[in-house]
């Protein structure tokens, strides 16, 4: 578990050799899509994706009585003019109670129907949404981290959290309102010609105009959903960029630059969500002057017939008032094609996303023994993207338990190697076995298993200090846990901790400062120095028992004499285990079996 936990970032490719200097405009100018980055990454499996309106289960039921509730608001408006009208010539009191019961009924009825219809279509895109989100996450991990692109984590996983709502949202927000409108609509125009024959043309040409105005509609919000997409996505690029290279800017006087990129990225999201809010209100005002236009020309109809004593003036009411009724139900149109544009463009990015195939190959069958593995390398390059040869080739053997670090100059392509030794990426060339089997024919999982990754920057989940070790051996007691953090070097710090392994880990406060601590409840919220949230990693690592432990840049941001030290305790306590470490700096290299230089990748 320690290597979903701490999982490489997906841009680990890339981010040897790379200098603020190296940062243009462009490179800040894609949208916020999950296809960022992936085309260039690999080829992609077939599109198995369902079309957008097929609805689910129990959504078709919900769109009929959601049809049952306009109806009913429809026939409330008409019955209530009718009624008006026939009172107004004081009529024998008799005549009137069907239209009153009429009145009673529907005015009950819709609010009802409403109500029953949301809390089935709601059930249904709910219970949508679980399974939904069950097999993203079955197909993201397969994918993760060569084929996720250069986004970061938190900003993919939220990504796709927000795409697969949108995607749902199709059942409620339009199926349940197309059902509603076709539905509504085909019960006024049939009772207004069983009436009034003209007025049921009157009623056709209605609904005839108001789909074609749903139809501009979705032309607009599908151009208007793309640019605020892009810009979006423009605004978050340069955000990152200044924000997580601040202090390095400031160092080198090159804030104006970033500035004025994010300064003209704001101003594409802003004409961006002008031009998208013009199309949204350009839905609503045709909408608006269609039902007063179709009113009018029923009234323009009516008018002789009423003179003429064709129609009496109670029906004549009724009809007149149809159109303004069924104005609140063609109303839903320009919301339902809004959030259909956006449905259609959140499935296109999932499926960009998920519908890749995977950097490494799932043909392997054959289990992993036990224990540390000899691993060998024989003349192995790798690619990110298949369109160069990012490391090697190199030939290594790593005999099990030996203690090794990998290092050479930036760019030379340390990362790509750590990610094929724990099978993140399968080699473009040579061979890769493990006890003498080579990898793409053992189990992906099964490898992966035997292997706890800790990159620079561990992840740390919003909950108790015992909770984030226990991801790593669910099983584990708390003497096992007390004593992996002992063996990370932070026996002392635990036992400073009032709450112990119930200390809270606040998701706001990981990495804020060594002494914050504030309190929450019950618990105490613990903020995290740079060392501990390393230390922290590494206590997962060896909580986990996993025979390799493989490690990209874990104490980058400590000083020397705090990397050093974490390095130390980590190699004490991994004693029988591989340790395989890639490091730019020298940290604790006297303490290691052998160090390996890399040299710059052969094309």
């Amino acid at each position: 578990m320690s290597s979903v936990a701490s999982q490489a970032d997906s841009n680990s490719a890339s981010r040897e050799g790379v200098t603020h200097a190296d940062v243009t405009p462009d490179d800040v100018a894609p949208a916020d899509d999950a296809r960022d980055g992936l085309a260039r990454a690999g080829g992609s499996r077939p599109d198995r994706r369902r079309p957008l309106l097929v609805p689910v289960r129990g959504v078709i039921i919900a769109g009929l009585i959601g049809a049952l509730a306009f109806a009913c608001g429809v026939a409330l408006t008409a019955t209530s003019g009718w009624l008006i009208v026939r009172a107004s010539q004081r009529p024998i009191v008799l005549t009137l109670l069907t239209a009153i019961v009429a009145v009673r009924t529907f005015g009950i009825g819709r609010p009802v129907f409403r109500y029953v219809e949301r809390l089935v279509s709601h059930n249904a895109a709910l219970a949508d949404l679980t399974e939904r989100r069950t097999a993203a996450y079955r197909q993201l991990l397969p994918l993760t981290p060569a084929r996720l692109g250069t986004r970061r984590r938190a900003d993919l996983l939220s990504g796709v959290v927000r795409d697969l709502d949108d995607e749902v949202d199709i059942q409620v927000r339009v199926i349940v309102p197309l059902i509603t409108t076709v539905g509504a609509a085909a019960v006024a125009l049939v009772a207004t010609f069983l009436i009034h024959p003209p007025a049921g043309f009157v009623m056709l040409g209605f609904i005839v105009v108001a789909a074609l105005v749903g139809w501009l509609d979705l032309a607009l919000e599908r151009h208007g959903q793309a640019a605020s997409l892009k810009a979006r996505g423009q605004v978050d690029r340069v955000a990152h960029l200044v924000s997580s290279g601040a202090t390095e800017l400031a160092a080198i006087g090159a804030t104006d630059a970033p500035m004025a990129w994010l300064a003209h990225a704001q101003k594409n999201v802003e004409k961006a969500a002008t031009a998208q809010a013009r199309g949204r209100a350009a839905g609503v005002a045709l909408t608006l002057l269609a039902t007063g236009a179709a009113t009018l020309l029923m009234a323009w109809t009516l008018d002789g017939e009423v003179r003429s004593g064709a129609i009496d003036g109670p029906f004549a009411a009724l009809l007149l008032l149809t159109p303004l009724a069924l104005g609140d139900v063609v109303g839903l149109i320009p919301d339902a094609v809004g959030s259909f544009a956006r449905s259609a463009a959140a499935r296109d990015r999932l499926q960009a996303l998920l519908t890749q195939e995977p950097a490494v190959a799932a043909r392997g069958t054959h289990g992993v023994a036990d224990g540390a593995p000899t691993i060998e390398l024989d003349d192995v390059t790798a690619s990110w993207t298949g369109a160069r040869t990012d490391t090697g080739p190199h030939t290594l053997t790593i005999a099990p338990g030996e203690h090794l670090a990998i290092t050479g100059p930036n760019g030379c392509g340390k990362s790509t190697l750590l990610a094929v030794l724990a099978r993140h990426l399968d080699p473009s060339g040579g061979t890769c076995r493990w006890d003498g089997v080579d990898v793409r024919d053992l189990d992906a999982d099964a490898v992966r298993s035997r292997i706890a990754f800790v990159d620079d920057d561990p992840h740390l989940f919003a909950g108790t200090l015992g909770a984030n070790l226990l991801l790593a051996q669910p099983g584990a007691s708390e003497d096992e846990v007390r004593a992996a953090l002992r063996r990370a070097g932070l026996g002392g710090w635990l036992d400073e901790l009032t709450d112990g392994l119930d200390t809270h880990l606040g998701e706001y406060l990981v990495g804020a400062g060594r002494d914050g601590a504030a309190t929450a409840g019950t618990a105490t919220e613990r903020s995290l120095s740079g060392g501990e949230r390393a230390r922290l990693g590494i206590a997962r690592a060896l909580l986990s028992e996993r025979p390799v432990i493989a490690l990209d840049e874990p104490v980058a941001h400590l000083d020397g004499p705090t990397a050093d030290a974490v390095i130390r305790d980590l190699l004490e306590a991994s004693d029988g285990r591989t340790v395989v470490m890639v490091s730019h700096h020298p940290v604790a290299f006297d303490a290691l079996d052998r160090v390996v230089e890399l040299e710059f990748a052969r094309a």
